[in-house]
C-alpha cells in the first residue's frame, strides 16, 4: 500500500533528513519524496501504514503535512 501527503517541505538536504527521521520511527516503511511535483509529495510505502502518525511526525518536526486520500 502506498500512501501520499502534502507536505511544505522545499529542499532536498530537509526531505533527506526527514526521510532518516521517518525510516528511523517507522522501519518497516518505504519513505521518499518527490520534491519537483507542486505539492511536494510524501510517498510512504509498506503494509501498516498509519496517516495520522506520519502527519504527526512531520509536524513534531515543523513541517505541514495533509493526506491525499485515496
Amino acid at each position: 500500500m502506498v500512501q501520499i501527503f502534502k507536505t511544505n517541505v522545499k529542499k532536498r538536504k530537509q526531505a533527506q533528513l526527514i526521510v532518516l527521521l521517518l525510516q528511523r520511527q517507522f522501519p518497516s516503511l518505504a519513505v521518499n519524496f518527490d520534491l519537483e511535483d507542486c505539492d511536494r509529495i510524501l510517498r510512504v510505502q509498506g503494509d501498516d501504514i498509519c496517516c495520522q502518525s506520519i502527519i504527526s511526525e512531520m509536524q513534531l518536526f515543523g513541517y505541514a503535512c495533509e493526506h491525499y486520500p485515496g
